[in-house]
């Protein structure tokens, strides 16, 4: 299956999904999140901001806080089409939100990539071996691909966006973790054989 009928099938599930299912499996998410030992070693962990049908990641953001962890989110340039790491101190942090739902921060300091330790990632679609499906921009690839990072990546869907196979080329990342309502999968021995 190519990668664009993959995303419009996956969107179809995720739209069919009730809100009190999106919210009840983002807690286990982030419960399993939490207990990764990859969360918990972490000084540093970027976490995205949930638009519609994807996993709220408020709940791990908040138990990062509460550890006195550095939370940091994604800002995307979109003019640049770069996205960069930055400090985020709450929730309630001021936010621009564009026409998909996507809230970028408006303040935060710069995040150095090399001090990120732990990235949950979204995507659309993930398989066994860490492949992930992404909604097509490359913002999370281009970013993923630094030499300057050395953090653990961490993809995180629903039960619902679990695929036999992800479609993966060469500029394609390999998800470390993959977690889902369902638990953890530890992909580093499996991704790009």
């Amino acid at each position: 299956m190519d990668k664009r009928h993959l995303r419009r099938q996956i969107k179809s599930r995720l739209q069919d999904m009730d809100p009190d299912l999106i919210r009840d499996k983002s807690h286990r998410i982030c419960d399993f999140v939490a207990q990764t030992e990859a969360f918990r070693k972490a000084s540093v962990v970027m976490a995205y901001l949930a638009i519609p049908q994807e996993a709220d990641l408020s709940r791990v953001m908040l138990y990062a806080w509460q550890q006195g962890k550095v939370v940091a989110a994604p800002r995307v340039e979109w003019e640049k089409k770069h996205m960069l790491a930055v400090e985020i101190q709450s929730m309630d942090a001021a936010y621009s939100r564009d026409v998909s739902g996507l809230r970028n921060p408006l303040q935060g300091r710069p995040v150095p990539m090399e001090d990120i330790d732990l990235i949950l990632t979204p995507g659309l679609a993930f398989d066994d071996r860490g492949g992930r499906l992404g909604r097509g921009g490359g913002y999370y690839d281009r970013f993923l691909h630094s030499q300057r990072l050395k953090a653990t990546v961490c993809g995180i869907g629903f039960s619902e966006q679990k695929v036999a196979s992800v479609p993966m080329e060469p500029h394609d990342r390999y998800m470390d973790i993959v977690i889902t309502d369902e638990g953890n999968r530890e992909c580093r021995r499996h991704g790009g054989e």
